[in-house]
C-alpha cells in the first residue's frame, strides 16, 4: 500500500455521478431490463477471487490460489465463498471441481442454514449439482465448503461456484485484480485544508474487536506520504510514517528519527522512506497524530510526524523525512482504511477519525468538519460492496471487509458537528 493509495484516492475524487429525468421511453427500457433480470442466469463465481479459508487447524494445508481451492486435506477446514444478491430469490448452486489424490470424496456445501452433500469422482474437472435454496433478502450470501469423507489424501480441487438465479449478482469477476478484491475495498475520507497549512492534527479510535491483523488505520495522509496505525501480526503493532520519493525519482532521505524508531526504504507500490515505531496500541483507546510540512527554502520539503498515546501521556516523535524536488505545505490531506493481507480480506474492520484541525504558518488553527468519502477501484467497480463511511458518534468513520450488507455509496461529502476543541498541544514544544 504505497503510491497506489494516493493515486486511487485522487482518481476517486474525480468521479462524478450522473442523473436525468425519466421518460416514457426510459421507463419502457427499464421494464425490459427488469424482464431480462427476471430470467434466471448462471454466474461463475471463481474461488480465486471470492473464496477464503475461514477456519483451519494449525498446520492446515488448504490454500486459495489462482485456480481456486487446493491442497484440501482436512475435514475441519472451512472454505467460504461470497456473492451478493440485489434481491431476494431462489438460488441453484453447483461446484466446478475435480478430484485430486482420491478415487472419490464427499464434501458438504452449506448455505443459509441448508446443507447438501456432494460426491466427487474422477480427475477431470466437472460441474457437480449441489441444490437449491431460497435467499429471503438482498445482500451477501455465504457458502461454506467442508470435507466429509475421502478414499485418499485429498477432498479435491474446487475452482468455482456456479450460481443460477434471477437476481442480479455482484462478485469479483476481474481475474487480473483478484488479489485486490480478496484484500477488500479500501475507503478514504478526504479533508480540504486552508492554504499554507503547516500542521494537520487528527484523532483516531479503532473500536474494540475491529483491529484485525492486516489492518492499516491511516490517519494523516497528504500529497507525498502518510502516517497511521497498523496491525502487522498477532504480536506486533506499529505507528507507521512513510514519505515517497520525489516525482522525478530523486530519493527521499531521513533527517532525524525518534527513539526506538526503525527506518528503511520501501518498494513495490512506489519507493520512498519508511519509519515506524513498534507500539502495542489498544483498540478502544483514542490516539492523536500530527504531521507537518516545512519547505526548507532550497527546493525540498521536510515532512514530520508525531504520535500521542493516552497510555504514556506524552508525544512521541516518529521521524522527519526530506523529500527533494518538492516545495509545499500540506495538501491532499486524507485518512483511509485498508486491509493489506489478502487472506484476511473476509474479516471486517472499522475506525473513527475525530476532531480534525489544520494550523497554518501564521499559527491559526482551523477546524475541519467536512469529509469526502471515496473508495478504490475494488469499490468503484463493485468487485466488493462491503464498505461504508460517514458520521458516527460525532466523528467520521470508515468500514470495510466482513461482507456486510448495508454499504454506503462512495463519492459523497459528510459533515460532522464542530467541537471547537483546539488541539491542546504546543507545536513548538514537540520533541
Amino acid at each position: 500500500m504505497k503510491r497506489r493509495v494516493l493515486m486511487l484516492y485522487l482518481a476517486a475524487l474525480a468521479l462524478a455521478g450522473c442523473g436525468g429525468a425519466a421518460t416514457e421511453q426510459g421507463a419502457a427500457s427499464q421494464m425490459q431490463s427488469s424482464a431480462k433480470r427476471a430470467s434466471a442466469a448462471t454466474s461463475v463465481v471463481a474461488l480465486a477471487g471470492n473464496g477464503f479459508v475461514t477456519s483451519a487447524a494449525p498446520g492446515a494445508t488448504e490454500i486459495i490460489n489462482d485456480n481456486g481451492l487446493a491442497n484440501w486435506t482436512s475435514s475441519s477446514t472451512v472454505t467460504s465463498v461470497w456473492f451478493r444478491m440485489a434481491s431476494a430469490g431462489s438460488v441453484t448452486l453447483a461446484l466446478d471441481a475435480k478430484l485430486a489424490g482420491s478415487s472419490s470424496s464427499r464434501v458438504r456445501v452449506t448455505v443459509n442454514g441448508s446443507s447438501f452433500d456432494v460426491t466427487l469422482s474422477g480427475t477431470a474437472s466437472k460441474t457437480y449439482a449441489v441444490g437449491m435454496v431460497y435467499i429471503p433478502s438482498p445482500g451477501y450470501v455465504r457458502v461454506d465448503l467442508r470435507g466429509v469423507s475421502k478414499t485418499g489424501g485429498y477432498y479435491g480441487d474446487v475452482s468455482a461456484l456456479r450460481v443460477t438465479t434471477s437476481s442480479a449478482l455482484n462478485y469479483a469477476n476481474d481475474p487480473a485484480n483478484y488479489y485486490w478484491s480478496r484484500r477488500g475495498p479500501s475507503v478514504h475520507m478526504g479533508f480540504t485544508v486552508p492554504a499554507n497549512t503547516e500542521y494537520f492534527y487528527n484523532e483516531v479510535t479503532v473500536p474494540t474487536g475491529q483491529d484485525q491483523v492486516g489492518s492499516y488505520f491511516m490517519t494523516n495522509g497528504f500529497n507525498g506520504g502518510y502516517c497511521g496505525l497498523q496491525v502487522n501480526s498477532a504480536s506486533e503493532r506499529r505507528i507507521l510514517f512513510s514519505v515517497w520519493d520525489a516525482d522525478n525519482g530523486a530519493k527521499t532521505t531521513l533527517v532525524r528519527k525518534g527513539p526506538d524508531v526503525v527506518d528503511n526504504g520501501f518498494g513495490g507500490e512506489g519507493t520512498g522512506g519508511q519509519s515506524y515505531l513498534v507500539y502495542n496500541w489498544v483498540a478502544g483507546n483514542t490516539y492523536r497524530v500530527i504531521t507537518r510540512a516545512q519547505p526548507d527554502g532550497a527546493g525540498n520539503t521536510d515532512f514530520s510526524a508525531w504520535f500521542y498515546a493516552p497510555e504514556t501521556g506524552a508525544w512521541r516523535f516518529i521521524a522527519t523525512w526530506k523529500r527533494p524536488a518538492t516545495s509545499t505545505y500540506l495538501a491532499g490531506v486524507y485518512s483511509f482504511l485498508e486491509n493489506f493481507i489478502d487472506t484476511n480480506g473476509y474479516l471486517g474492520r472499522s475506525v473513527r477519525f475525530g476532531n480534525q484541525w489544520a494550523r497554518n504558518t501564521s499559527g491559526t488553527w482551523t477546524e475541519l468538519t467536512s469529509g469526502r468519502f471515496t473508495g478504490d477501484a475494488t469499490a468503484a467497480n463493485a468487485q466488493r460492496m462491503d464498505y461504508a463511511g460517514g458520521i458516527q458518534n460525532g466523528a467520521f468513520y470508515l468500514q470495510n471487509g466482513g461482507f456486510f450488507n448495508d454499504y454506503v455509496s462512495i463519492n459523497q461529502t459528510f459533515t460532522r458537528a464542530a467541537t471547537g476543541q483546539v488541539p491542546a498541544v504546543d507545536v513548538s514544544a514537540l520533541p
